[in-house]
């Protein structure tokens, strides 16, 4: 089978600015070996980054928790702004979905964490692809599914094979995301977040998600929901939620850096919601996308 081809747009390898097709990395880098690494995919709207600052907050929390060092020249949040601009300007779309990549390095293979090596860092950016107006529309389909990846969803790393099993459910059936559930020490079970998305549903007007945990990642959209809904009004809460929660709820919602904020219309082929807005995108979900759009136009840097 021949190798898929890759275009000539220009990323960063270690500070060096060059031809996508022609970056290259050593086998023995650990993120190859082992997945050790983290990432961060941060929009980019009118060539501005949204939320920059988040997204860099949380890459040097995940940096911290695999004990991997700041790369040589990234060691303040200005170092990062100027790599990522760089990147971005050589691109020719005005959004875009900015790419980055930092791995431990390269080292001979073993499970023990080697000290004094110098971080693979890798960016890219590509063109963002905005949902297409029908999902908005009339919503997605999702299917659920338990969740089986390791104990550490709250780690954005490049071991992304339980998520990518997760997706492949839902790409199997035809529907947009998988929503997974996990048991928990009090039985269950109990909403975790989506294969690639945080999941959120709408009960009696208020927006509920899951609390942060070991078992999920905490997006970014997570505290900028919050925010939005102290804007328009909409009551807030992170607690625990049961399939069964999930399955009643008035709507059901999906945030990421990708889809922004989308609406679930159907779970397993069942419609979601209630009396006239059953199977229908909900008024929560219209004021909150309203108020995101909002925020990509006041908060882009």
């Amino acid at each position: 089978m021949s190798p898929v081809p890759l275009p000539d747009t220009l990323c960063d390898l270690n500070g060096e600015l060059l031809p996508l097709s022609q970056a290259k990395v050593s086998v023995l880098d650990r993120g190859f070996i082992f997945g050790d690494g983290i990432y961060e995919a941060i929009p980019v709207y009118g060539g501005r980054l949204f939320r920059f600052d988040e997204h860099m907050a949380r890459l040097a929390r995940n940096l911290d928790k695999l004990r991997i060092p700041a790369p040589t020249g990234l060691g303040h949040r200005d170092d990062w702004l100027a790599r990522a601009r760089r990147v971005i300007a050589a691109q020719p779309s005005s959004d875009q979905f900015l790419y980055i990549q930092v791995t431990r390095g390269v080292a001979m293979r073993d499970h023990v964490m080697p000290v004094g090596l110098e971080p693979t860092v890798f960016m890219m950016s590509n063109p963002y692809k905005p949902v297409p107006a029908e999902q908005r529309h009339h919503g997605v389909a999702c299917v659920g599914a338990r969740d089986v990846r390791w104990e550490h969803g709250d780690i954005k790393c490049t071991s992304l094979l339980g998520n990518v099993m997760a997706r492949q459910i839902a790409v199997d059936q035809g529907a947009a995301e998988t929503i997974l559930f996990r048991e928990g020490p009090q039985g269950g079970p109990w909403l975790t977040e989506g294969s690639s998305s945080n999941v959120w549903i709408v009960h009696e007007g208020a927006l509920l998600g899951p609390p942060m945990s070991e078992h999920l990642l905490e997006g970014i959209r997570v505290a900028l929901l919050r925010e939005l809904c102290e804007e328009e009004g909409i009551a807030f809460n992170l607690r625990p939620i049961s399939e069964a929660d999930v399955r009643a709820a008035d709507e059901l919602l999906l945030s990421s850096a990708g889809r922004e904020v989308l609406p679930v219309t159907r779970l397993d082929g069942d419609p979601v919601g209630h009396g006239a807005l059953r199977g229908k995108p909900g008024p929560v979900y219209a004021r909150l996308y309203e108020a995101y759009q909002r925020a990509k136009r006041e908060q882009s840097i």
